[in-house]
């Protein structure tokens, strides 16, 4: 802007201070207005905008302190496996994810003829060899939030039984995360 005022106007230090504010704001716009194709990609759009892409898509607990390569992996793989959000399958791989290794899901689900149904198939237990990245309490919120609220839940880390959902009931029988959501409701 400045280089495009007449010469007697840019000579003048109030007004070139003056145009040269909206010279800055103008730049800085220019340079988001040609950010907003990539924004919604999340292997580039800027670290702050990660929380907010997981948000669309039901991904509300990522922990600003996990590393940045881990937000953006988390978000993409939830965005492929929405799917099967809550199923076997999707269980396992969003704990492959979180852990950076092999992950086994076992469950009580299945296919049955009429009447033949096992009289307890809400539940599932979940294996992992590490936390990964995270430490043993980020990664049980983590997972916490991808099981199916009426499931009980076992998760081992090793042999060590980390979380279960029958520890995390409260005196009243409601899961924690059921309480809290209740809460926000209200």
């Amino acid at each position: 802007m400045l280089h495009q005022l007449p010469v007697q106007m840019a000579s003048d230090d109030f007004f070139a201070r003056f145009v040269s504010i909206f010279q800055e704001l103008g730049t800085a716009l220019l340079e988001d207005a040609d950010n907003v194709d990539h924004v919604a990609d999340v292997t580039v759009t800027p670290t702050d905008n990660l929380a907010w892409l997981g948000s669309w898509i039901g991904v509300d607990d990522i922990d600003p302190s996990m590393p940045e390569a881990l937000r953006r992996r988390i978000v993409a793989t939830a965005s492929a496996t929405l799917t099967r959000r809550g199923t076997v399958q999707g269980l396992q791989t969003y704990l492959e994810l979180l852990s950076g290794g092999a992950a086994l899901v076992e469950d009580g689900g299945g296919v049955w003829r009429a009447d033949d149904a096992p009289a307890d198939t809400a539940w599932v237990r979940m294996h992992v060899r590490t936390t990964g990245m995270l430490d043993p309490g980020a990664f049980v919120d983590a997972v916490r939030d991808e099981v199916p609220a009426h499931v009980r839940a076992e998760l081992y880390v090793g042999d060590a039984l980390i979380w279960t959902t029958e520890r995390d009931a409260r005196d009243d029988g409601v899961p924690r995360s059921a309480a809290r959501d209740e809460a926000a409701r209200t």
